[in-house]
């Protein structure tokens, strides 16, 4: 690793992100800002009814799920690393006129930044493996939750993380061997070749559940999906509506999951 750490090297990369993320038809803004909703069935349906409910929603992005919930009548706080992503979301919450607050910082440096607890915690797709420390990361979560309130996880499955990008060999431990540090284009339209450096970890489902378990939560539902609600990694086919599968693993690998815990 060079001489930047893995929070300044991330930070700039999610920066850049932003900036490509916002053109693409991947992330569609101009349905987004006309009121299509960016939450997917599998979410959907674990949330229910959130009216009046408190969510913290943790590596927000530039904010659509946020605001994507708080459409659904909640009251939402969005946490993101990049200071570019933050504040495409406070632009866009002011275009929509959604009061909503968004705060730019490391999930791991959330103490004393935000007052009050939640009754959910809500992150999803590509969260943990920016992440060193799950066992810190299941204490943040713990400590802003309401009593009974429920930690919301949907995430790309690890198995996913051990093949190359092309699918077609086994590449990396399903295990955590420490960070790795790696370039490639972002996963939406329009990167145009550009190659942007991060810093990543591999977390088996062993180390999501034993580092929210110590806390004292409680796992409520877990379930798996054999397929991505999103076309962002290499040779994917869309095999039903928003069901994105890898060519030849067509229901054979998972690649999804879905975790609710509660405080």
């Amino acid at each position: 690793m060079n001489n930047k750490n893995h929070l300044e090297i991330n930070k700039e990369s999610w920066n850049r992100r932003t900036e490509i993320h916002i053109q693409s038809d991947f992330y569609d803004i101009p349905a987004f800002m006309n009121g299509k909703t960016s939450l997917n069935s599998i979410e959907l349906d674990l949330l229910g009814d959130i009216q009046g409910k408190r969510i913290l929603h943790l590596q927000c992005h530039f904010g659509q799920d946020s605001l994507s919930l708080a459409r659904m009548g909640a009251e939402v706080v969005g946490v993101d690393l990049s200071n570019k992503a933050i504040e495409q979301a406070r632009k866009f919450a002011q275009k929509l006129q959604i009061d909503i607050e968004f705060i730019c910082s490391d999930v791991l440096d959330l103490e004393g930044k935000i007052e009050g607890n939640f009754d959910y915690i809500f992150t999803s797709y590509g969260v943990l493996g920016w992440l060193p420390d799950l066992h810190q990361w299941a204490g943040i979560v713990h400590s802003f939750l309401k009593p009974k309130g429920k930690l919301l996880l949907i995430e790309f499955h690890p198995v996913v993380w051990m093949f190359d990008d092309s699918f077609k060999k086994i590449s990396f431990s399903y295990f955590n061997k420490g960070a790795m540090q790696d370039s490639s284009e972002t996963y939406t339209d329009g990167a145009g070749g550009e190659k942007l450096e991060f810093v990543y970890w591999n977390h088996a489902l062993e180390a999501v559940f034993k580092g929210l378990l110590d806390t004292g939560m409680k796992i409520k539902h877990f379930s798996e999906y054999d397929y991505s609600p999103y076309p962002c990694f290499d040779n994917i086919i869309e095999t039903a509506p928003q069901r994105y599968q890898i060519k030849g693993l067509e229901e054979k690998i998972p690649m999804v999951y879905a975790l609710i815990a509660q405080r």
